[in-house]
């Protein structure tokens, strides 16, 4: 049997005095998707960020597929592992964020084909095969020899996510990949991540958008105060909260 995509156990983290995450256990197997809700400084983000050691955390375990994230435990101590061999595990995520951090020098198919070269180890033959198949993906083959000036922040945004997914990662994050778009751009990006998921892509995201979170999701995850406030299937945790602080942030959330 195969080990979970994603495996999280008791991770904490801290800013120095503060705790931010307090004690999280989270497990996804393949074809979940997983969606992160909450108030700002609730520690989704920072959760994000600790499944591919953007962030270190301080206890816990985060494993993706089986293996463990970041460190190795010897002689019952944690030992950080080489910067080369993180570079590896990165691999096996892809993320896209608020902000595209596309190469502005680079065309859309360069900035996707980039990764593949120099992490994969890919001829340039091979690269622009890839590239041009998932930039046709997320709607943006017609615009593969524009550069990320030329194009709009929704179409920004989808090469960000063409250049995660041709990685090939095992798991996808999102963060909060619409908050920097303007609202008429927000469905084009949402559409794609559904599509996505409808191919049985895993993946967790942090958002903000709760009818998507609703549409799309296969668990949604409330959290508060650096803990999971109340987790489950999307219609049961929307439709009937069973704390009142959930009920609070949706109502305010207008869904």
């Amino acid at each position: 049997m195969s080990p979970p995509v994603l495996e999280i156990k008791n991770l904490h983290k801290r800013f120095g005095k503060l705790e931010v995450l307090k004690g999280i256990d989270l497990t996804m197997e393949k074809g979940d998707v997983v969606s992160l809700i909450g108030s700002s400084g609730s520690g989704k983000t920072t959760l994000l960020r600790c499944v591919n050691l953007l962030e270190e955390y301080e206890d816990g375990v985060v494993a993706v597929a089986g293996e463990q994230i970041g460190y190795k435990l010897k002689n019952e101590r944690r030992i950080r592992l080489s910067e080369k061999e993180i570079a590896r595990q990165r691999s096996m995520t892809g993320m896209a964020f608020q902000h595209f951090n596309l190469f502005p020098h680079m065309s859309a198919i360069r900035n996707v084909m980039l990764g593949l070269i120099k992490t994969r180890g890919m001829t340039k033959d091979e690269a622009y095969a890839i590239a041009e198949k998932w930039l046709d993906r997320v709607g943006m083959l017609a615009r593969k020899d524009h550069y990320p000036g030329q194009i709009s922040g929704g179409q920004q945004q989808r090469v960000a996510i063409a250049r995660a997914i041709a990685m090939n990662p095992q798991l996808m994050l999102f963060d909060e990949v619409t908050s920097a778009l303007d609202p008429e751009l927000v469905n084009e990006v949402l559409a794609v991540i559904q599509d996505l998921a409808k191919d049985g892509m895993t993946m967790l995201l942090v958002t903000h958008e709760m009818q998507f979170a609703r549409d799309v999701s296969t668990k949604v995850i409330f959290m508060q105060d650096g803990q999971i406030g109340e987790e489950g299937p999307p219609k049961q945790l929307f439709k009937n909260p069973k704390t009142e602080r959930l009920a609070a942030f949706l109502k305010n959330s207008k869904i």
